[in-house]
Parts: structure tokens; C-alpha cells; sequence
């Protein structure tokens, strides 16, 4: 569906399930698959949160284009304006952010964003954000995205890698990405705190990842010497990283979750090789499709 397009009103098919997006950057290739699979099956789930590259995949699925989910992260690494060293010396970030969401999503854009469908979706959404100066975590929701513009600089709000990519500013608050948050990236809190007791959770790391904690050096300490709480964050993600993901698996064994492991070939979270993106995206998209028969049956679907 074109950007352009004013679709019919839409429904959902799912309602008693949260579908939850984890973020990691470029790893989010490999997920991506996930999102078009989901909708080319005609599965839509009348709840979903994302975090960090997690917001992109929810963004992408809210407004039903697979093919867009595939190129945010495959096709459109390469573009020149993406984001590398010389963005990250003039003070852009690694990734070009400001172009990345604000600029290409738009009507005319090199990634434009079908916000008419997004908004006649009648799903909740919830994006995961960290608000820097403050050291408070929440989720923007659609009553803070009433238009595209709105929309794009929250994705990038919740997406904003600490150090890599330049702090947001939205009304009188700085954002960093809602990693940093409580969840430690995984909004099933969210989930839990909006009465859903059934999960589907698409991460993207695999089944007996732990992610170790962070040493945060000297440099990074001066550089966020105006926001304390960042620091604190980044202490505690792996905690609450893993302790989330140990909720999951709790969840998984009682029949309440069912959970996304990527089994096949990972890129690293910056990666921007077109041909290894194209392949994580391959096999994400070779083992949603073992998978997906078994997820309609969970969901009520088959």
C-alpha cells in the first residue's frame, strides 16, 4: 500500500497475545523476516511494543508493509546518507539518525512510511524510551504519535544508541535509547502492566545468550557527565537483561510465552554489508518459516 493511500478500516485477529520486539541494531535483519512473515500470514495482533530497532520492526508492522521492514534493514544500509565514521566526527552519530527517521520515512522520502495505515490500525503500540536527564523509563504510545513526524522522532528516541548516536530532544527531555530501562530492552513489563498474561516475544539473540556486564570506561562517564542516570543504566542493563530473559523462559515453560530464538547466522548490531544483512535476513526468514505453522496453532489461528 502506497504511502498516499487511505485504507478501509482494518482489524485485529489476535487480541489476547502481546507481541513484543527486541531491538540490537542490525541484528534486527534477522527479526525483520519475522515481521513480514507475520503479516503476509495475515496475523495481526491487536497489541505491540518495540524497543530500540525493536520500535522499527513494531513502526513497520503496525503499518502492515513487509516490504518495508525488509528494507530498513537490508536495502537501506546502503544508501550513502545511512550513517558511517564521518557522520559519527560531525557529530551525526554512527548511524545518520536524523535522516534515518526523520527525513526518509517522509512522503517523497528514500523510505517513505505508510503513516495512513499505521493510523487506521487499530492496535496499541508501545515504544520503549529512556529518558536521559532524569533516569526515568516509560513507553510513548499513539497518543503521543499524531503524525508522522511525531512518530519518527520517537522511534529515533527509543533507538538512540548511547555515545554512537547524538541525544534526542523532545519538548523540555533528552532520550536515549529504552534499553537502558528497567526491562533491559524486552518490553514484557509493558505487557504485563497493560493485563496480557500470553506473550509472543521475537528476540534476537540466541536461545543461551547471557549478556555480560558493561565496564563503562572513563570517556564514557565524561561524555554523559550531565546525565548520571545513563551511567547507572548502562551498570544495569545486563542484570536486567537477563532477568527478563529468565522470565521469558519461565513464561515459555508454563505454556504462556512462545519466544523467538534466532537459531541461524547473526550480523553484529552495526553492521552495514549489504550481502550479510540479505543472508541474516534469509535465514530469519527460512526459520519463521519452520516456526510459523506452530505459532497460528498458539495463537488460535490454524
Amino acid at each position: 500500500m502506497s504511502a498516499s493511500t487511505t485504507p478501509t478500516a482494518l482489524t485485529s485477529n489476535v487480541t489476547d497475545t502481546a507481541l513484543i520486539f527486541e531491538g540490537g541494531g542490525m541484528r534486527a535483519s534477522y527479526s525483520a523476516a519475522v515481521v513480514a512473515a507475520l503479516l503476509r500470514a495475515g496475523i495481526h495482533i491487536d497489541w505491540v511494543a518495540g524497543i530500540s530497532a525493536g520500535s522499527s520492526n513494531t513502526a513497520n508492522y503496525l503499518a502492515r508493509d513487509p516490504e518495508r521492514a525488509r528494507q530498513s534493514f537490508v536495502d537501506f544500509a546502503a544508501d550513502p546518507q545511512f550513517g558511517d565514521l564521518r557522520t559519527f566526527v560531525r557529530g551525526k552519530g554512527m548511524f545518520n539518525a536524523d535522516y534515518i527517521y526523520r527525513e526518509s520515512g517522509l512522503p517523497g522520502g528514500s523510505l517513505p512510511f505508510d503513516f495512513a495505515t499505521f493510523h487506521a490500525n487499530p492496535a496499541a503500540m508501545s515504544l520503549g524510551v529512556f529518558e536521559a536527564d532524569t533516569g526515568r523509563a516509560f513507553y510513548w504510545t499513539r497518543e503521543d504519535t499524531p503524525t508522522t513526524q511525531d512518530l519518527m522522532i520517537r522511534v529515533q528516541s527509543s533507538s538512540t544508541l548511547p555515545f554512537f548516536m547524538p541525544t534526542v530532544h523532545i519538548g523540555e527531555h533528552s532520550y536515549l535509547d529504552g534499553a537502558l530501562g528497567p526491562s533491559g530492552g524486552i518490553a514484557l513489563d509493558a505487557a504485563r502492566a497493560a493485563g496480557y498474561q500470553k506473550f509472543l516475544v521475537v528476540l534476537t539473540r540466541p536461545r543461551r545468550y547471557v549478556k555480560e556486564p558493561m565496564r563503562v570506561s572513563r570517556i564514557m562517564r565524561q561524555y554523559f557527565r550531565r546525565y548520571p542516570a545513563v551511567v547507572d543504566a548502562l551498570e544495569a542493563r545486563a542484570d536486567n537483561y537477563n532477568r527478563t530473559r529468565e522470565e521469558l523462559l519461565e513464561l515459555e515453560s508454563e505454556g504462556k510465552a512462545t519466544v523467538f530464538f534466532p537459531d541461524g547466522r547473526l550480523v553484529d548490531s552495526s553492521e552495514k554489508n549489504i550481502v550479510k544483512l540479505a543472508r541474516s535476513y534469509a535465514d530469519g526468514r527460512a526459520q519463521i518459516t519452520r516456526e510459523l505453522p506452530a505459532w497460528k496453532e498458539w495463537l488460535g489461528l490454524a
